[in-house]
């Protein structure tokens, strides 16, 4: 390995010796350090440097910019390949593709343009993952039906841990490779259907818990909407940055597009929690408008290139959005454990 490595090495090198007089790399070729596999290795005719020509013939078309198992350094946009161009404001600081799982999980612990939107996700992964078993280990004196209810958290929680899970394994491996690329992208946008469909169950088994057959009618439509999105999800091109606007879209729950339970907005918005749900909803859409618009790294190119981008923005307000609505469907759920489960004109929601 380390005599193949510096082969290719010297092919690289060579490269350089074409340049036209006094053209400078913006970024040197070859290993950073040691031997073996602890070098930079770029297959032949894919150097990693700064020429134009030699990029475009070699990383942008070829994408065979190879990182083994030791020091990588981060790269600018413009000589990405094409399968890892996405936001064409974030100028500086990107990794290069890196075809080695442990690699790319080292990477979390480096900064690039990809940690904000790593450690968002894993740290609100862990949260959900601690309420959720918090959650379940509640006495079941603190339920009317502690299965069914238990069951029903369960959803949400799931949903929420899946969600957050695909998303932060998405953003940390998505550099490996284009086929990895594109299967966790998959992944990624699933989890969000997953997390829509999850957050409705709690919210309409307790706003409907004396109606069942209408909760029954709302749960079917949002199961059939949330597999028609994750089949949507399935579609390679639905990942590309020309369909940006419409995974912005579906990254927004829908939850005031469902009639309220309510007799009245008042009643609605403080037993039936409704507030809380649109506030949910304001900070789902406004994370997702953000991220549609890439404000702000749009209007300040090359300034939020690792921190406070329109996708950190998004995930924090994804996280907050989901907190939100687990503390609503609390209160709903104290609010019939109040009534001790009982169905009265006081009771509806």
């Amino acid at each position: 390995m380390a005599a193949a490595g510096r082969r290719e090495w010297r092919l690289c090198s060579a490269t350089l010796a074409e340049q036209r007089p006094g053209e400078q790399p913006r970024y040197p070729c070859g290993p950073l350090t040691g031997t073996g596999k602890h070098q930079l290795l770029v297959s032949p005719g894919a150097c990693a440097c700064g020429h134009r020509s030699f990029v475009s013939g070699g990383i942008a078309q070829l994408g065979v910019l190879q990182v083994w198992e030791g020091r990588w350094r981060v790269i600018p946009y413009d000589v990405l390949p094409d399968w890892l161009k996405d936001n064409d404001y974030l100028l500086h600081g990107h990794r290069p593709p890196m075809p080695s799982f442990r690699a790319c999980f080292k990477s979390i612990f480096r900064i690039h343009t990809e940690t904000g939107n790593i450690w968002t996700h894993l740290l609100g992964f862990v949260l959900f993952l601690c309420l959720g078993i918090l959650t379940m280990l509640r006495p079941n004196m603190y339920f009317m039906a502690p299965l069914q209810e238990k069951v029903v958290f369960g959803m949400f929680f799931l949903g929420a841990v899946l969600c957050l899970s695909f998303s932060w394994l998405f953003h940390t491996v998505y550099c490996h490779s284009e086929k990895v690329s594109r299967t966790f992208s998959k992944l990624d946008y699933s989890g969000i259907a997953l997390l829509i469909m999850g957050s409705f169950v709690p919210w309409l088994y307790y706003s409907f818990y004396c109606s069942p057959q209408p909760r029954l009618i709302y749960l079917s439509i949002v199961c059939v909407l949330g597999i028609s999105a994750i089949i949507v999800a399935q579609w390679d091109r639905f990942a590309t940055p020309k369909h940006r606007q419409t995974r912005a879209g579906r990254r927004s729950p829908s939850s005031p597009r469902v009639p309220s339970p309510g007799r009245g907005f008042v009643k609605a918005t403080t037993v039936g929690q409704m507030g809380w749900f649109f506030l949910m909803a304001v900070m789902y859409i406004t994370g997702a408008g953000l991220y549609a618009a890439r404000i702000p790294e749009r209007f300040f190119p090359g300034k939020f290139d690792i921190w406070f981008q329109s996708h950190q923005i998004f995930h924090v307000l994804v996280v907050a959005a989901a907190f939100v609505h687990f503390y609503g469907v609390s209160n709903l759920q104290e609010f019939r454990y109040g009534l001790e489960g009982g169905c009265t004109d006081d009771s509806l929601l």
